[in-house]
C-alpha cells in the first residue's frame, strides 16, 4: 500500500488540474486544489469530491507558498493561452521558487512531450523555460510531459464542425499523432507523486496512442453512431487563426511526438492507459450535443 500523500494542485479547476485532482482524491491522497476561482462550479465540486479549495494566483508568490506549507508534494501546471507565453513562464518560475521557499518535497511540474528538443513552437518553449528553472533549484522534481489530448476532438473549438460530420484538424489525413487522455494524466501525475524517490530528477513523455486523423474519424463515427469523415485544414488558414498553433501543426507533420508507448505502459502499469477507441466510448455524447445511437 502506498503512503498517502498530501498534494496542492494548480490549476486545479481547469481540464489537465481536475483531472489530476480527481485522480488523487480516487486514490485517497489529500488534496489542496489552488484556483482564483474559488466559487466557481468546478471547485464546488472539487469540494464534494473531497479536496480542500484554497483560493490564490500563480502570479502571487505569497499565495502559493501559504498554500504550499503544509503538503509534501505540489503539482504546478501553467496556462498561455489565459496567461500569454511571457506571463505563463514568468509565473511558472515565480511558482516554482514558492514551492521551494514552503519546503515542497516533491515539486511535479506539468510541460509537454519534446519541448526539450528545440521545437521552435512557442507555448512549448515558454514551458521548458520553466522546466530549466525547476532543475537547477535543488529541490527534487518530476517533469510531467503529456502529448496531444484526446478531448481536443471534443473542444470548444472542434465540436461545431463534429457535429456536422466533420473531424477537422490541421495534418495530412494519413499522418500519425500520438495522443493522451484527461483521465491517463490525472493518473499519471498520481503515480508519480506515488512514486516519489524513484522520479526524482526524471522527465517523462507519455502517450495513450497514436493514429492517423482518418482512424481518428472512424473511431469516433463508430462510438458516435454517426458518420464522421476527417478534413484537412489548409495550414494557411490555421496560421490565420493562430501563429503558434500552425507552427505546432507544422512540427506535428515533420517531425512529430515519438513517445515508446509500449515500453511506457510496461513501465507505468499502474495507468489504466486508454486507447482512442476506448476514450471515444466512454465520452458523453449525449451531454455533448451529438446525437448518436451509442
Amino acid at each position: 500500500m502506498t503512503s498517502k500523500r498530501s498534494i496542492l494542485v494548480t490549476g486545479a479547476t481547469g481540464q489537465q488540474g481536475g483531472a489530476v485532482a480527481r485522480a488523487l482524491l480516487s486514490r485517497g491522497h489529500r488534496v489542496k486544489a489552488l484556483t482564483r476561482k474559488p466559487d466557481s462550479d468546478a471547485a464546488r465540486q472539487l469540494t464534494a469530491a473531497g479536496a480542500e479549495v484554497v483560493a490564490g494566483d500563480l502570479a502571487d508568490a505569497a499565495s502559493v507558498v501559504k498554500a504550499a506549507k503544509d503538503v509534501d508534494t505540489m503539482f504546478l501546471m501553467g496556462n498561455s493561452y489565459e496567461a500569454g507565453l511571457e506571463e505563463e513562464t514568468r509565473q511558472g518560475i515565480l511558482a516554482a521558487d514558492a514551492a521551494k521557499a514552503a519546503g515542497i518535497g516533491h515539486l511535479i511540474y506539468s510541460s509537454v512531450a519534446d519541448a526539450d528538443k528545440q521545437t521552435g513552437i512557442p507555448h512549448f518553449e515558454s514551458k521548458y523555460l520553466v522546466e530549466q528553472h525547476v532543475r537547477q533549484l535543488g529541490i527534487p522534481y518530476t517533469i510531467s510531459a503529456p502529448v496531444a489530448f484526446m478531448e481536443n476532438a471534443v473542444a470548444p473549438w472542434s465540436i461545431g464542425t463534429l457535429s456536422q460530420g466533420i473531424h477537422a484538424f490541421a495534418m495530412p489525413p494519413k499522418r500519425v499523432l500520438q495522443l493522451v487522455a484527461l483521465a491517463d494524466i490525472g493518473a499519471f501525475v498520481a503515480t508519480l507523486a506515488e512514486r516519489r524517490e524513484q522520479v526524482f530528477g526524471k522527465r517523462f513523455d507519455f502517450a495513450g496512442d497514436e493514429l492517423s486523423g482518418e482512424e481518428q474519424a472512424k473511431i469516433l463515427s463508430e462510438a458516435i453512431g454517426l458518420p464522421i469523415r476527417y478534413q484537412e485544414i489548409p495550414i494557411d488558414a490555421a496560421r490565420q487563426q493562430s501563429e503558434d498553433a500552425a507552427l505546432m501543426f507544422e512540427w506535428f507533420d515533420r517531425v512529430g511526438y515519438d513517445v515508446d508507448i509500449a515500453a511506457l505502459h510496461r513501465q507505468f502499469p499502474e495507468v489504466r492507459w486508454h486507447g482512442f477507441a476506448d476514450w471515444a466510448r466512454a465520452f458523453n455524447w449525449g451531454a455533448s450535443g451529438m446525437r448518436g445511437e451509442s
